[in-house]
């Protein structure tokens, strides 16, 4: 009785095997760049010195206005006022039974509308056929009920100053 051998693909998918579940160990040493990793090539350009050695180094005043690294460090950036730039707003829209419309909801002044939706309660069945910027300002939604008793809810929308 003769054995059959195994095709290369199965070996090859079996060493794959092999070495994905092995961890991370047989991989990077299976990695010749794995081992200049270890090494930052922006270490050698250090020369030895210690974060806070290199931190203390005087920069440039006009680039740092005249402040130290940590009263840099502590200034808030903009991601701390980013929730500030957003708001969320709403309008009632009440359709027929059987009826559609398009509903708008405006933006505050020196806001722009970046998305936008709507909400309903009730049994009908409201779909959105078009959701879109209608102007600077303003967002609308067109809306169709599909159902025999009329709906009810809110239209919504994302403004950014």
């Amino acid at each position: 009785m003769r054995i059959k051998l195994p095709s290369p693909a199965i070996v090859l998918a079996s060493i794959a095997l092999l070495v994905s579940l092995s961890g991370t160990a047989i991989a990077a040493g299976a990695v010749p760049l794995a081992k200049k990793a270890l090494f930052a090539s922006n270490a050698g350009k250090l020369q030895g010195k210690t974060a806070a050695q290199v931190a203390a180094i005087a920069g440039p005043a006009t680039t740092l206005d005249g402040k130290s690294a940590d009263e840099i460090a502590a200034t808030p950036g903009p991601a701390s006022s980013a929730a500030s730039l957003v708001s969320t707003v709403s309008a009632p829209f009440s359709v027929g039974a059987q009826g559609e419309g398009d509903f708008p909801v405006s933006c505050p002044a020196g806001s722009k509308p970046v998305s936008g939706g709507y909400t309903y309660n009730g049994n009908a069945t409201v779909i959105s056929l078009d959701t879109r910027a209608t102007s600077d300002t303003t967002w609308s939604v067109y809306l169709i009920n599909v159902s025999n008793t009329a709906a009810s809810g809110t239209v919504l929308a994302t403004c950014l100053k």
